[in-house]
């Protein structure tokens, strides 16, 4: 009994630490908005999600609402994920 409790314990710690890397924010920019296509350009950090080094490029919003909470000249913090082939931000919150 002990060693399932054990391996049980191995096991979620293992998901936990792949859901941490799968799901990580990272530090930007915001250089350019553009409501009416649904795109967001940011001057980020390397998205090591992606083996992708620090530069400006622009991603596809999931939700064209979130591109209303933000504006050129904020720094945020930022998930991007690759979504039908286009890199879109999936989450996004203005830094402190």
């Amino acid at each position: 009994m002990r060693k399932s409790a054990i391996m049980f314990a191995i096991l979620a710690g293992l998901v936990i630490g792949a859901t941490a890397a799968i799901a990580q924010m990272v530090d930007g920019e915001v250089t350019k908005i553009d409501e009416e296509a649904g795109k967001i350009t940011i001057k980020h950090g390397p998205l090591k999600k992606f083996d992708m080094d620090a530069m400006t490029m622009v991603f596809r919003a999931k939700d064209p609402a979130m591109l209303k909470q933000v504006k050129p000249g904020d720094k945020i913090r930022f998930e991007a994920d690759k979504v039908n082939g286009q890199f879109t931000v999936m989450k996004v919150e203005k830094k402190k």
